[in-house]
């Protein structure tokens, strides 16, 4: 299939074809310009109009962007948290709601009490809104198993999930993300190590950890770096969301491809941060709901960090899964511009995947990834809570268009 979209009235490209990534002090140079995009067989080939393809879209007065990339989520999961919004909102904090029982061990309990089928089935419903509001490739975690066989479950169901759903999907095993009952964190680290086997034959493509006083530690983070590093895996590190503990020189020493929250970042690791090629991944959804302080994000983007924004789509603290309302809130509490923060959700957002060779820009030969957008790239953060996603391409597929504004395309 051919599709030409054509006269769009911005059209948002890299500084340069074949960048991995994009430092946020270099985000003013993203091209924003008026054009066309022709696609074939899955890829982009070009940016002129081609009157002989298959589907013709008139773009007038939209905004032409790539796929959105979510490369911080918690699907698949069961069930929601809403109960636990309310205590927060009233004042009790997410580290007495999980001492309580609440938080990750409440949706592990969901997650055990659920069938297969039911997870999946929520976790596909959840997938195409995302897919409505631009998510072309999203990242699926465990983490809500909290026993080997549970994790290895949860696993499995995003491979399965990955099979169901028109995004590219990408899966990281989250397997210390709280300490099981009846185990310290150093024992549960053994488990890990003993399932990582199994791990490395399914599709998970990275490690991840979850440091904070009511999780692990810094010395357990250093445990699953060497595991990433021995099984040929990515490290993610969940660091520094509610409290400072010093986790970033860790986790640049392990190498990890990103640290994710940073609320609480020491501003002494900071610059190290923005030197180094491990991306800064920044979740205001639960910075915001949680009522959480704000990750220092117009410091990073200053210094030259690969800023990333995620949703962290969880049923307890950011049951968020609309990235433009994360662009939304990132632009109003970090001070970013729109390109900083598209960036973060699109090509940046890929390198974090691994996958930013791949997709995350529109450039010739990249996979065919577009979204279509009701105006102008300005009117997504300034119109806080609209969908501006009108239609969505992903691998050269017109897979969603919103209801009413099928007129605009010729077949």
């Amino acid at each position: 299939m051919s599709i030409s979209i054509e006269h769009a009235q911005e059209v948002l490209r890299p500084p340069e074809d074949g960048l991995p990534y994009v430092r946020h002090d270099h985000a003013g140079e993203l091209v924003l310009e008026g054009g066309s995009l022709t696609i074939e067989d899955g890829r982009v080939a070009g940016f002129g109009a081609d009157e002989l393809a298959d589907v013709r879209i008139d773009a007038s007065g939209c905004a032409v962007l790539p796929g959105l990339v979510d490369c911080h989520t918690h699907l698949p999961f069961a069930g929601w948290r809403a109960e636990e919004y309310e205590l927060k909102v009233t004042g009790v904090p997410y580290e007495e709601i999980a001492r309580r029982g609440g938080g990750i061990a409440a949706s592990a309990r969901a997650l055990a009490a659920a069938s297969d089928e039911e997870v999946v089935g929520q976790a596909h419903g959840l997938a195409a809104e995302m897919l409505a509001h631009g998510t072309t490739t999203f990242e699926t975690k465990s983490g809500y198993g909290l026993s080997v066989a549970g994790e290895l479950r949860a696993l499995a169901l995003a491979g399965w999930l990955a099979g169901e759903v028109a995004q590219t999907t990408r899966s990281t095993a989250l397997l210390a993300h709280a300490v099981p009952e009846g185990y310290t964190a150093d024992a549960w680290m053994d488990e890990v190590e003993g399932m990582m086997g199994e791990v490395v034959v399914g599709p998970a493509s990275a490690l991840d950890i979850y440091v904070e006083t009511v999780a692990f530690a810094n010395e357990h983070l250093a445990r699953m770096g060497e595991l990433a590093r021995h099984h040929g895996l990515a490290l993610r590190a969940h660091v520094e969301q509610f409290a400072t503990h010093r986790s970033v020189p860790v986790a640049l020493e392990v190498g990890a491809r990103s640290v994710d929250h940073l609320a609480c970042l020491d501003p002494d690791d900071l610059q190290p941060l923005a030197e180094s090629e491990c991306a800064a991944v920044l979740l205001p959804g639960a910075e915001f709901l949680g009522a959480e302080r704000i990750a220092p994000g117009r410091e990073l983007a200053d210094a030259g960090a690969i800023c990333v924004l995620g949703t962290d789509a969880n049923p307890g603290t950011s049951p968020v899964v609309s990235l433009p309302a994360i662009v939304g809130l990132a632009v109003r509490r970090y001070g970013w511009s729109v390109r900083e923060a598209l960036l973060a959700c699109t090509l940046n957002a890929a390198w974090v995947l691994g996958l930013s060779g791949e997709l995350g820009s529109l450039e010739p030969g990249k996979r065919a990834d577009v979204i279509l957008l009701d105006g102008p790239a300005l009117h997504v953060p300034y119109r806080l809570a609209h969908n501006p996603v009108w239609a969505v391409v992903a691998g050269g597929e017109l897979t969603w268009v919103r209801p009413g504004w099928e007129e605009r395309i010729r077949r």
